[in-house]
């Protein structure tokens, strides 16, 4: 488990984190902008999809765990095993008894846990370029805290983007131009940053 800590927030680099993003954001809208009636068929579906909402639950569950127990706890390192005990029931009775909208809440959270590893690489890097980077990991974290407080956003939000095609190509092609900058950026200015500390 230390391995795969010290992997997800000392090891990544700037590049890899620039060439990660930037592929998941061009494959995500490009998808979204060819296979348009696919893409949102399936988002509808998506704020209730309650297996889809058990699996992310489950990895966030993975992730919490890991990050408590792996992180240096200085003078809390005497409640790792009761907050261990506490992360193991909140898993399990949010997946029992939150049912409702439970896939955009665990969206939500893995949204929140992600946003740190990409602030992680991109802390006191030299390329400005790297606010790209930081600009979309703050917006997941508001976005992840909505989720979980008002989980009908996300369903409300599929909606009105998807009414519009023309407000659906242009948040498709929106997405898709963010992530061949990210791109760009980092074939151009992220090989030159300092490697993780």
């Amino acid at each position: 488990m230390k391995a795969i800590y010290h992997a997800i927030y000392f090891d990544l680099t700037l590049q890899a984190v620039g060439f990660g993003i930037a592929a998941l954001l061009i494959a995500a809208h490009l998808m979204a902008l060819l296979k348009g009636g696919v893409v949102k068929a399936w988002l509808k579906k998506l704020p209730r999809n309650e297996l889809l909402g058990t699996v992310i639950l489950a990895i966030d569950f993975v992730w919490c765990f890991l990050v408590w127990t792996e992180m240096d706890l200085g003078e809390f390192h005497k409640f790792e095993r009761a907050i261990q005990v506490i992360l193991v029931l909140g898993f399990l009775g949010v997946g029992y008894y939150v049912r409702e909208f439970l896939a955009v809440r665990a969206i939500g959270l893995f949204l929140i846990l992600l946003a740190c590893p990409v602030l992680d690489a991109a802390f006191l890097q030299p390329p400005v370029s790297r606010l790209l980077l930081v600009f979309l990991a703050y917006a997941w974290v508001i976005k992840g805290m909505f989720y979980v407080g008002m989980p009908y956003l996300m369903r409300d939000g599929i909606d009105w983007v998807s009414a519009n095609p023309s407000r659906w190509k242009m948040a498709s092609m929106a997405g898709l131009a963010y992530g061949v900058a990210v791109l760009v950026c980092a074939l151009l200015f992220y090989g030159d940053a300092f490697p993780p500390g």
